[in-house]
């Protein structure tokens, strides 16, 4: 009788250290798990943002075997990298996994790819692709991605975009798959949770709420406070408004933006949100006004038209679209953008009519199906 040699599953490492990551990560975990024939996943958590990452690992009910626990006050990206490399260096060395998993364009993601790139182990990045051309925006956001682009074997591309910026730079084709976004996939996940889930504030029925983020490194100082100018004359110009603004804790966000705005009528300033409750807030919003990556995702899912508070975007998509206009810093833009909004139906339904650039929900299942045909490869 011949006997049939046993398949050995191969050991995955997949690494992350914020909220954004969690969220785009949490599906590919997820279907991960269905093939335990295949994969051994081993779960690395940088905790470069310890609250924030602990609200999504409880929400999507995520437990790390190794969390390193790297967060410091208003640290600084120097130290942050350095620290990230040596602990994540050792935690490589004792695992030896077959591959590494990253996503975006955190420094948590950077240094782990660069970690794995210095014991030649191959690398995966999810959400591959995404360029402004300018390295200083969102900083050091881009610069972060580019390394990870020079180092990973596979580049799962969220975007035809996406796919067409690799092959500009060099990158083979054969290491490129066109998947679909992520965030989809997380936020068809929650959408049960989300129906269930109350408003965190109390808003009139007949205003209209302005969801507001805004905390990239580039912002920070004089363009924040503009931002915040800007919505000082807005509810005062609008009575119909209300503003909701969950402030991120770094201390340059959060003590400008409290100084600002704290105690100003109709500007609701709150602590950072669970996923689930900013999800309920996007749906419930009028409108978005955000520096954030993963909201510009997130928003056209829901039909809510994006104000983005920056000058470049690495998803351009959303701008070709029609459902996110770029408006930048400007105190007075922005000011003209929102009232644009407010007060011309015919523009406010052109942005929220338009279909989703972002994908399907089944981008995890293909990250999967690629991951699984390339490591049957392996010796």
């Amino acid at each position: 009788m011949i006997q049939r040699e046993r398949v050995v599953a191969h050991r995955l490492l997949v690494a992350f250290g914020t909220r954004p990551e969690i969220i785009k990560l949490a599906p590919v975990i997820k279907e991960l798990k269905k093939y335990p024939q295949d994969f051994e996943l081993v779960l690395l958590a940088t905790a470069q943002h310890r609250g924030l990452l602990d609200q999504m690992l409880q929400l999507f009910e995520i437990e790390p075997e190794i969390d390193l626990n790297l967060m410091e006050p208003n640290q600084s990206l120097d130290r942050l990298t350095s620290r990230v490399m040596l602990k994540a260096s050792q935690v490589l060395r004792a695992i030896k996994p077959a591959m590494v998993i990253v996503q975006g364009d955190t420094t948590t993601a950077m240094v782990v790819a660069l970690a794995a790139f210095y014991l030649k182990i191959p690398v995966a990045h999810v959400e591959a692709g995404l360029r402004t051309r300018d390295r200083y925006q969102p900083f050091p956001e881009e610069i972060n991605r580019r390394l990870i682009s020079t180092i990973a074997s596979l580049h799962f591309a969220p975007t035809r975009q996406a796919v067409l910026n690799l092959k500009k730079e060099g990158i083979p084709i054969k290491n490129i798959f066109l998947t679909g976004n992520t965030v989809v996939d997380a936020l068809l996940q929650m959408k049960t949770k989300i129906a269930t889930i109350p408003p965190r504030i109390k808003i009139s029925p007949q205003n209209k709420l302005i969801l507001v983020t805004a905390h990239r490194r580039e912002n920070f100082g004089e363009p924040l406070k503009n931002v915040c100018q800007a919505l000082l004359q807005l509810v005062e110009d609008f009575p119909e408004i209300e503003i909701v603004y969950p402030v991120h804790p770094n201390p340059n966000v959060s003590q400008l933006v409290y100084s600002l705005l704290s105690g100003r009528p109709r500007v609701h300033l709150l602590r950072p949100l669970p996923y689930i409750d900013l999800l309920t807030l996007i749906q419930r919003a009028y409108l978005i006004l955000t520096d954030s990556g993963g909201i510009q995702e997130e928003a056209p899912s829901f039909h809510k038209p994006v104000l983005v508070l920056r000058e470049v975007t690495e998803r351009p998509e959303g701008i070709k679209a029609g459902v996110a206009r770029l408006v930048g810093t400007n105190t007075q833009r922005i000011v003209t953008e929102v009232a644009r909004l407010l007060r011309h139906s015919l523009a406010y339904e052109r942005m929220t009519k338009a279909p989703n650039p972002y994908g399907d929900g089944r981008a995890s299942r293909r990250i999967v199906h690629h991951l699984r045909r390339y490591l049957a490869c392996l010796p």
